[in-house]
């Protein structure tokens, strides 16, 4: 047994002779990072970092609820400090698959990323999946150049603020909310009580100020768009890949293997070996090993850690 492995699950069915026997490792993300070549065999490096799944300072459930995963953010970051130290790596191919999540989860991963491009001063190229869209969008804005398969959505540039109003329900089964608070907006957004005008003006100054910064990162990412441009496109809505290329919101449309020759390209490299940082344990080796499971349907479920209100960058259809 590896220290990496908590406890042995013993399985006994009924109907087969013997026992069933599964490791189940009751931390995920154990162990120092390892170094996987999943494309290519001489020349320089290219960091495959991916960002799958929604976007959360916060982990998920290990298997059967047993232990957590590393957070996103702390996943990026400690696979840019691994990449900081190896003088290889020339670039960096950003593999984006999220309809977004946490404002801040969103801006921590952008910070980190840009803060790598500048200080390492390395070309990065984002790769749009199936979904990018929200704070997956906002994180691509790191990048020199921005492409997107065919079939990609992405867009839904704004901000939501989630939560659910209940007060009619609780009357009609008896419930009264009885909360004391020590101001008039202490608990604004609570789901016993509807908005007052007030509240909804005061939430509604905070959405409209992260907005703002979400407008300025894609006007810093997209220089080529004016502010009356990217405006006009940030109400929200989502994008195939072509509608973001016409519009001037990605700058080319192909496939993952398209964006390696991408980033030789802005690397000056004709050889190049994509790598990817792993966990003991791991066994990627392809261009296309998944990080993170797809997201949950339900919005607030596909964030991990997103229990109630919150401010996010999100696309999120039929969201409470």
């Amino acid at each position: 047994m590896t220290h990496r492995t908590a406890c042995l699950l013993l399985l006994c069915l009924p109907l087969v002779s013997g026992c069933i026997t599964l490791e189940i490792p009751l931390f995920g993300g154990g162990g120092p990072l390892e170094e996987s070549v999943v494309m290519g065999e001489e020349g320089g490096k290219i960091l495959l970092l991916d960002v799958s799944g929604g976007l959360s300072e916060q982990g998920e459930s290990g298997q059967l609820g047993v232990g957590r995963t590393a957070a996103i953010t702390a996943r990026v970051r400690a696979q840019l400090e691994q990449a900081g130290r190896d003088d290889e790596i020339e670039a960096v191919l950003l593999r984006i698959n999220s309809p977004g999540g946490t404002v801040t989860a969103s801006e921590i991963l952008y910070g980190e990323i840009a803060r790598f491009k500048a200080e390492h001063e390395v070309p990065v190229i984002a790769q749009l999946m199936g979904v990018a869209a929200s704070g997956g969008y906002y994180v691509a804005m790191t990048a020199d150049h921005v492409q997107a398969y065919p079939t990609t959505i992405t867009g839904s540039i704004g901000v939501i603020f989630a939560g659910v109003e209940v007060s009619g329900l609780m009357e009609k089964i008896g419930v009264a909310d009885q909360t004391l608070v020590t101001g008039p907006f202490k608990d604004a957004g609570s789901p016993l009580r509807p908005l007052s005008d007030s509240e909804r003006e005061q939430l509604r100054s905070v959405i409209d100020d992260l907005f703002a910064r979400f407008v300025a990162v894609v006007e810093d990412g997209r220089p080529e768009l004016t502010t009356e441009q990217v405006q006009s496109l940030a109400d929200g809505r989502i994008y195939s890949a072509g509608q973001a290329l016409e519009a001037g919101l990605i700058d080319s449309v192909g496939d993952l293997p398209s964006a390696v020759e991408l980033a030789k390209e802005a690397a000056g490299l004709e050889e190049a070996r994509v790598i990817r940082y792993l966990r003991p344990g791991r066994r990627d080796t392809t261009l296309f090993s998944a990080e993170a499971p797809a997201a949950p349907r339900d919005p607030w479920s596909r964030v991990p850690g997103l229990t109630g209100p919150s401010f996010l960058y999100l696309w999120s259809p039929g969201s409470p």
